[in-house]
């Protein structure tokens, strides 16, 4: 299975670290390695002093798909989860300096967390479902896939020109704004509307 990573897909997100505006969807992935399950806790890393958590919803494939219409691409999922896209900002500036890729800044080993899978059909919407992450008990990320550049469909769209999606592959959907820096010893709660998808914490 492969973690697909959607990047700049809400603009207040995008003004906040200054980045431009894309004209088409901007992915990268991260490996197997990457995934944290069943709340388990995140451990920071030695090699950076800014780790910053990005919520984001989440969608799992559940057929294989190769260049796939946007008019059929809303077949190729049925359920909706939440995740955390866990970045070393400090290590990302730096390849984004030097114009590097961004693999040791984002695909590390527990960069994502990966909360349960919820049947699409309970959202009257998937293009209108709010999600927010809490951190120490504080709202910190407040979205809405209403607010994506690009939706769900577009996304799988465009990825699957370039990479064959299989069964099991989960797309990280983009972050709204509000990212921010974690420590030892905080507790990260996700919600995708009154639903609690992850509690877990920092060690």
């Amino acid at each position: 299975m492969k973690i697909i990573c959607i990047g700049r897909n809400y603009l207040p997100h995008i003004q906040e670290l200054g980045h431009q505006v894309p004209k088409e969807p901007s992915f990268f992935m991260k490996p197997e390695t990457a995934m944290i399950l069943r709340n388990r806790p995140f451990f920071l890393p030695d090699f950076s002093q800014q780790v910053e958590y990005e919520v984001e919803l989440l969608v799992r494939i559940d057929k294989v798909g190769k260049c796939i219409q946007e008019k059929f691409a809303h077949t190729y999922y049925h359920e909706i989860g939440l995740g955390i896209d866990f970045t070393a900002r400090d290590l990302q500036k730096k390849c984004i300096e030097n114009g590097n890729p961004w693999e040791i800044a984002k695909a590390f080993d527990g960069s994502a967390v990966i909360s349960e899978f919820i049947d699409k059909q309970q959202f009257n919407d998937v293009a209108n479902i709010h999600f927010h992450l809490d951190l120490n008990g504080k709202t910190v990320q407040m979205g809405n896939s209403a607010d994506m550049l690009f939706s769900i469909d577009q996304i799988i769209a465009y990825v699957s020109q370039f990479v064959t999606l299989k069964i099991g592959d989960i797309i990280f959907t983009g972050t709204p704004k509000g990212v921010g820096k974690v420590s030892i010893n905080d507790v990260l709660e996700g919600w995708i509307e009154e639903q609690k998808m992850l509690n877990f914490r920092i060690k």
